[in-house]
């Protein structure tokens, strides 16, 4: 089983480290986790804004959701 610091990237798939060296030599968090760069971390936001991901379940109705109705459905 692999921890999280052994998965790829989501993105591109690439081997990530979970701290970075900084030039100083001493390791800093990353600060693109769970992404290997700010490129593929903006690459999943802008996937998240043009719907290319959905989330599983039932569409909601617009009218219930305009009306704040949704709160009461199961």
């Amino acid at each position: 089983m692999s921890t999280s610091s052994n998965k790829p990237c989501p993105i591109c798939r690439k081997p990530r480290n979970h701290a970075l060296k900084q030039r100083s030599g001493s390791a800093q968090e990353n600060p693109f986790h769970p992404f290997c760069s700010q490129r593929c971390k903006d690459r999943d936001l802008a996937r998240w804004f043009s719907d290319s991901y959905t989330v599983a379940g039932p569409p909601a109705d617009p009218e219930a959701v305009a009306s704040n109705d949704w709160r009461e459905q199961d």
